[in-house]
């Protein structure tokens, strides 16, 4: 059994508010700190001319998912590789 994918938190926390701009209990977490780096690896990825070329596929998804978790180790000092 793998260990769970440290998804880095949520990338934009808030407080949710009531239908009087009051903060009510429940915290709405969005997307997750993983995703948000993915997306941007990713990004990053399609505008390269080396990969403008080729339509995007389910390699560079797990390569942007590679890149988001190097990110989020390096943001705790975790190893380099």
């Amino acid at each position: 059994m793998s260990a769970p994918i440290d998804d880095g938190g949520p990338a934009y926390p808030c407080q949710a508010l009531d239908g009087q701009g009051l903060p009510c209990m429940a915290m709405e977490s969005g997307m997750t700190l993983r995703d948000y780096f993915a997306g941007q690896a990713l990004a990053a990825m399609t505008a390269a001319p080396d990969y403008s070329k080729g339509p995007c596929n389910h390699a560079m998804a797990e390569r942007a998912f590679l890149i988001a978790d190097a990110m989020i180790a390096a943001r705790k000092g975790g190893p380099q590789s």
